[in-house]
């Protein structure tokens, strides 16, 4: 897997990418020039403490990690987790993530 880890990378798709809006998070993405997919994950410290951030960063690499094949080619993407995430985060399933991202991912055509 491929991260943006440039500050103008991640301020190139927030400027001109779209975006999409789930229950627990929201993802940015614009096209990019390369062969592969790049991908960044945010989760900020309104969602929760240091290991809630971590934890939510975990689950959506691993979501990721499972369903890198499905994701088109060529886009820069940036998942950004919801308060509403880290306020949940106990209670949370990978499976209610899954469901979340999926439709997101299927809303905006990146899958």
């Amino acid at each position: 897997m491929n991260t943006l880890k440039k500050n103008g990378e991640f301020q190139n798709i927030y400027n001109l990418g779209n975006k999409y809006f789930g229950n627990y998070s929201l993802i940015f993405f614009n096209k990019n020039k390369l062969e592969y997919s790049r991908f960044g994950f945010i989760a900020s410290k309104k969602v929760g403490k240091a290991f809630c951030r971590n934890r939510i960063k975990r689950l959506f690499r691993e979501y990721i990690r499972l369903n890198i094949n499905k994701i088109n080619d060529n886009y820069d993407i940036i998942i950004v987790a919801k308060k509403k995430f880290g306020e949940n985060i106990e209670d949370l399933k990978y499976k209610d993530i899954e469901k979340d991202l999926n439709r997101v991912f299927k809303n905006s055509k990146i899958i």
